[in-house]
């Protein structure tokens, strides 16, 4: 080897580019992880597959239980946050909203994550919430058959509770409107 390249050599084996590497290599996986899940609520045209079903308790009642198969044959929008959630603390409200607006032309399912009970009742209470909310405490087996990177997350299920669309991160208005519209489309 020539002077030059053992001195490269050496460089590269310093502690501080490989600090620079690996930081550079953990940035790049990051942004590829959010690009891919974090504001991924456009419409998608390939198939989700179909939805998990669950039985969870009912919020604020532990002996009643909500499935997803009590909804058989409606479109249904599932989303999972908690009270502890930044994102989610302005989506709740947001969605709240939402299904109070078309009372009965939707139907909407919280799935509060990894929260304590009475954090979570007071939250959907000052949030408007007054669709069913049910609990996934740990170790949170319907989020992770959901496959959450985190929270929030929505989901748009068509009457055959396929997913025809998913939010990973913040519902905005437009998205819920546009998965309440796709949801009808392919139940065709």
């Amino acid at each position: 080897m020539t002077g030059t390249s053992g001195g490269r050599l050496r460089a590269l084996r310093s502690p501080r580019t490989a600090l620079i590497i690996a930081i550079t290599v953990t940035a790049a996986v990051a942004l590829t992880v959010i690009g891919m899940t974090v504001g991924s609520g456009a419409s998608t045209t390939h198939d989700l597959g179909k939805a998990k079903n669950f039985t969870l308790s009912v919020l604020g009642d532990p002996g009643k239980h909500l499935t997803l198969g009590s909804f058989a044959g409606r479109p249904v929008i599932v989303n999972f946050f908690a009270s502890w959630c930044g994102p989610c603390q302005k989506e709740t409200p947001l969605i709240a909203r939402f299904y109070r607006a078309r009372q009965g032309q939707v139907t909407v399912v919280g799935i509060d994550v990894n929260d304590s009970s009475s954090a979570a009742q007071s939250f959907v209470h000052k949030s408007g919430v007054t669709y069913p909310v049910a609990v996934d405490p740990m170790p949170m087996k319907t989020a992770t058959a959901y496959g959450l990177p985190g929270l929030p997350a929505t989901f748009f299920l068509n009457a055959q509770h396929r997913i025809v669309k998913r939010v990973f991160g913040a519902v905005t208005q437009a998205e819920l409107t546009s998965g309440a519209t796709l949801m009808k489309q392919r139940d065709r």
